[in-house]
This record gives structure tokens, sequence and C-alpha cells, in this order.
């Protein structure tokens, strides 16, 4: 489809042999969005059609349509456009009339008989008068309907309503009654905010306002970067930051007795005797020296057991060798001998047969 509407000839010098045909009959020409339109005498409207269908050049055979508007605020309030084409040529014009709800508008039937029922509908809808239609009533509202719904001063929610009546078995007509009462709309968003009060919001109660915002706090002391990172801190700045690092963390006091609760020893037993001194030290705790032994240097070599043996035997007390005792061994019997918790078992050993 290389077109999206369709394709007519140009209007190069369509205007020209218009006006030359039509002559004073023309009042007004334009040529817009690639469209003829002539607004004629409308005494002349019966000459006019028929000199356009007739002459060569022009050639339009065809009435395609017949439409109103309603301009309120003119004297001749109302225009009659009709819409030729040309099957010929493949063009199409379109020929104004001016009228008012008084002046007739002559009838082209007699040229396009379609024009009866077109001519109808613009009687219906804007209230035209066409003199010499043969038929002119209304095509599109009811029997008795009062006003043209297509004239701007026209209410548009009418003045009656049809309904069937279920109660005459037909249809009623009846004042209009709306649900609401009609509304205009502006075209503004109640989300983004309008510049009046919706409905239900004056019943609203008033909001109160804000708070104030609470105080900023101040920017923490800037600290050093770490080593080579560029900063633009002084170093008077950096001096008094260390220090307040410094006084945040808690001092370590210093231990000064041992006191059971600090090492985690236990109080002694009532009943406990000292422990006695171990055979070898070299200090004792009477003499007021450390009673942890020493470790080895090098003057002392490590002791071996034959110099252990020689230390016990002439260590105090080890004069008098220990007694040693003896311990009777249990005689060791057989799993089948009586004893006195237990008695003797009978013997298991097979009878000998004596047949065999």
């Amino acid at each position: 489809m290389k077109s999206s509407a369709p394709l007519y000839a140009p209007n190069d010098g369509v205007i020209e042999v218009a006006e030359k045909a039509l002559g004073q009959r023309v009042l007004s020409s334009l040529e817009a969005v690639s469209e003829v339109s002539f607004t004629v005498d409308r005494e002349s409207l019966v000459e006019t059609m028929t000199l356009l269908r007739d002459t060569p050049g022009l050639e339009y055979q065809q009435l395609m349509e017949i439409a109103g508007v309603d301009y309120p605020d003119r004297p001749d309030r109302f225009e009659v456009v009709y819409c030729l084409l040309s099957l010929t040529r493949n063009h199409r014009i379109r020929v104004h009339v001016q009228t008012d709800e008084v002046k007739p508008v002559p009838s082209v039937t007699g040229i396009w008989p379609v024009a009866g029922w077109l001519e109808r509908e613009v009687y219906d809808m804007y209230g035209v008068l066409f003199d010499g239609n043969p038929d002119l009533r209304r095509i599109l509202t009811d029997y008795g309907f009062v006003g043209h719904p297509q004239r701007k001063d026209f209410p548009l929610t009418g003045y009656v309503e049809l309904r069937y009546s279920e109660e005459t078995k037909r249809v009623a007509y009846e004042p209009v009654k709306l649900a609401q009462d009609f509304r205009t709309f502006d075209f503004m968003s109640p989300w983004e905010g309008a510049e009046y009060i919706l409905p239900g919001d004056e019943k609203a109660p008033a909001a109160a306002p804000p708070p104030p915002p609470a105080p900023a706090a101040p920017p923490p002391a800037a600290l050093p970067q770490e080593k080579g990172a560029p900063t633009p801190v002084t170093a008077d700045q950096i001096a008094k930051a260390d220090a307040a690092q410094t006084a945040k963390a808690a001092p370590v006091q210093p231990k000064t007795t041992d006191s059971p609760a600090q090492t985690g020893a236990g109080k002694a037993e009532p009943g406990a005797k000292p422990k006695p001194a171990k055979a070898g030290a070299r200090t004792t705790k009477a003499n007021g020296a450390d009673p942890k032994p020493a470790p080895p240097s090098e003057a002392d070599p490590k002791p071996t057991r034959s110099r252990k043996i020689a230390d016990v035997a002439a260590a105090p007390g080890a004069a008098k060798a220990p007694s040693t005792r003896k311990v009777a061994a249990k005689p060791r019997l057989k799993p089948d001998a009586p004893t006195a918790d237990a008695p003797a078992k009978p013997n298991r050993a097979k009878k000998k047969n004596p047949d065999a």
C-alpha cells in the first residue's frame, strides 16, 4: 500500500475553471489541505449544481454527502455542505451554502434524487428548511421529538428520556432524571493536584503542619588518611584527632598484689599439712629464698640415673630401708574343684556302654 488515503487528481486549474463557469454565483473559493471548496449564493444553488455536473472540465456527476455545521455567532448560523465527486476526472470538491432557521435552501432532489434523505437528515439534526423537498420529515429522531440535537444551544442531556413502561406496555417519555449532576471535565488530574477543591475534600480536617527539622549534627573530626594519600588536614588537626582517639581507650590498671581472686589459687583446707620440700632442692622457703628451683646451668649437667640413686641414699631418713611386705599367693584351683562356696559339679563324662 503506497498511500494511506485514496489518490485523486491534482487541484491544478480547478478553481479557475469553476469560477469561469459559475461567474457571479461564486462568493469565495479556498484550497486547503489538498481540498477545494466554494461558497456559492443560496438562491442560485440549483443552477450552480447543474453547471458543476454538466460543464466539460468539471463533470461532478455524483452527490456523495450533505452535511450541516452550526456557527451560533454568525447572522446566518448554518452552513449546508455538499460533497461532489467526478468519476471521469477522479476529483472531489465541496460546495457551501449559508442560511439560518427561517430562510430555506433550494432542494437539489431534481438533480440527484438521493438528496431527499440527505436533506431530511440535515433538517432533523439542525432544523434547516429545504424548499422543494417532497417529503421533508424527521428521519433519525422519534415522533414528537422537540428540538434539533446537533444545534449548539441544544442541551447535551436533552429534555425528555425514553423508556419502555411495563405498566402501559408501550414506550413512554419522561422528563430527564439524572442520578448525578452533569459534570464538566477540565482534564486536570486530581493525583497531580487540581486548582480547585474536589468534592468531599472540604470535610477532611486540616492537616497539622510538619514538625521543624532537627538540627544537623556537627561533622566528625577529620582523621588522617592512609600513608601516602593526599590530605587537606593540617598537622595540628592530626595531633588533636590522635589525642581524641587515645582518650577514648580505657586505661590499663597495673597488677600490684597476688590475691587468690587474681591468681585463681583456692584457700587451704583446715586439716591440710604443708607439703615436704623435695629432696635435692638447693634452696628452701625457710631460708627466705625463692622456692622455685633454678634452671640448670651449663656447669651443672643433667643428672643421670646413678646420680639420682646416690642423692636419694644421701637424703635424711634414707638409712632405714623401706620394709617390704610379702603377700601370700592365692592357690590356683581347677575349674571343677569343689569349694566352700561352690559345691562339686557332677561329672559330665560319658558313661561307657557296658554292652560295648
